[in-house]
């Protein structure tokens, strides 16, 4: 998911036309596309960072337990530097520590040894913060709820050089070579993130590039080597050299740790308007890579789960128009396990869609004979919720992941985007806690 938006159906970088097109983004911090819809569609304004065509019938409420805050996380960092030492924090924090990796295990995974279902969440911005003892938090909080994975961004790109202090992992400045950020405002950050989730017993997806615009992403590859448009951003050859030279550098210092769960591709890759086949040969060319520096470590996507015949009601998100076929990436021998996500409001349908979609992405994985999770989800009401998780117990889904994890850290409460889900409060317990214990006890 983008940061703090929705997500549309149609390309998010589309070029500037008369009107957008159905489910298109229309508005938002940056867009310089169209700002109108087609007829039967109007432009909602889901947040600063994004607007979209939606159809003029559909009604999208926010509940009164929704959170208002505009508390954000960005990429300049602005929380205070206050470093703990090693024997007070991580280190040895944690008698559950990660002793080995995780793998499948049929349909499901074993994880530090332990072969079970389970429940994680989503914090992108985890790796950016500046104190350890909020990361130490927030990991002994997802411990003691029972949640066993946590998705991070493993990227923050940036297209001019932040001033000291502020996070930041790969620039892309013009005029100079891009330059991978290992110091203390670098890759030390998620070098902490993953010390800490091992000795807290936290298995980590980390993630390697965004397919929207937040923290760079492929738009800022597409800017430094004039890429255009964005969906040649797989075929460019100069841009994926850059981008495996990143991959590399990440993937150095974690092959030996065992609180990586998968590296992913990813978050959301589409190439609308593309052939299916320019983004599966991506995943085959990306993912055989990553194996080729790391055996230890699972592979998989990052994807929405598009492109899918199996259970299909003749939806958008079902058919291949994103550029994605769901079985024939998850069917590539290098990807180890599949992922979807769900947002029915943003891609036109009601909440209770989403049950249907569950199953079908099951079914599909299941005759391929690969684990899937439902790895991003999030209602605006949030209690429609319940019934998606009902759906996941009930099916061969081996784990499932919401949208977004929330926290009061030192700097006070973290990103809130209409889907977060904060720590303590009545709609954690419900459909987190209670949740998370569920799938623990639900027979392999």
């Amino acid at each position: 998911m983008k940061i703090s938006s929705l997500l549309s159906v149609s390309s998010a970088l589309a070029v500037a036309n008369a009107q957008q097109s159905a489910y298109g983004q229309c508005g938002g911090t940056s867009w310089t596309g169209a700002t109108t819809c087609v007829s039967g569609y109007y432009c909602l304004t889901q947040n600063e960072y994004y607007a979209q065509c939606i159809p003029a019938s559909t009604t999208v409420s926010l509940s009164s337990s929704t959170k208002a805050s505009s508390s954000t996380l960005s990429t300049v960092t602005t929380s205070k530097v206050s470093s703990v030492s090693t024997t007070n924090s991580a280190a040895t924090s944690s008698s559950s520590a990660i002793t080995s990796f995780a793998k499948t295990n049929g349909d499901v995974f074993t994880i530090n040894g332990k072969t079970e279902y389970w429940m994680g969440t989503n914090s992108y911005w985890i790796g950016f913060l500046t104190n350890n003892a909020d990361v130490d938090l927030v990991m002994s909080h997802l411990a003691s709820t029972g949640l066993k994975v946590l998705r991070v961004w493993g990227f923050n790109d940036v297209t001019s050089t932040p001033s000291s202090g502020t996070v930041w992992f790969q620039s892309f400045v013009t005029g100079s070579s891009p330059v991978i950020n290992t110091g203390t405002d670098g890759l030390q950050r998620l070098d902490y993130v993953v010390q800490s989730a091992e000795a807290h017993g936290i298995s980590l997806i980390i993630n390697f590039v965004n397919n929207w615009t937040d923290y760079g992403g492929m738009a800022a590859y597409c800017t430094y080597y004039g890429i255009s448009p964005v969906t040649d951003w797989y075929t460019n050859a100069a841009a994926q050299a850059q981008y495996q030279t990143y991959i590399a550098a990440v993937v150095a210092r974690y092959k030996t740790s065992t609180a990586v769960f998968a590296w992913e591709l990813a978050n959301e890759p589409r190439c609308s308007g593309c052939d299916t086949s320019v983004i599966t040969t991506w995943i085959k060319t990306t993912s055989a890579y990553i194996k080729s520096l790391d055996s230890n470590h699972m592979v998989t996507i990052g994807d929405e789960g598009f492109g899918l015949t199996t259970g299909s009601d003749g939806s958008y998100p079902y058919t291949t128009g994103p550029g994605l076929n769901f079985t024939t990436n998850l069917a590539i021998s290098t990807i180890d396990f599949g992922t979807y996500h769900l947002y029915p409001s943003s891609w036109g349908e009601v909440d209770s869609w989403g049950n249907g979609w569950i199953t079908a992405h099951a079914t599909a994985a299941a005759a391929i004979g690969k684990p899937v999770i439902m790895e991003e989800y999030g209602s605006l009401t949030h209690s429609d919720e319940a019934s998606w998780q009902a759906t996941v117990l009930s099916t061969q889904t081996a784990g499932d992941m919401y949208w977004q994890y929330g926290d009061d850290l030192s700097t006070g409460e973290t990103s809130d985007d209409g889907y977060a889900i904060y720590y303590g409060s009545t709609e954690y317990a419900t459909l987190v806690t209670a949740h998370a214990a569920a799938m623990l006890a639900k027979a392999v």
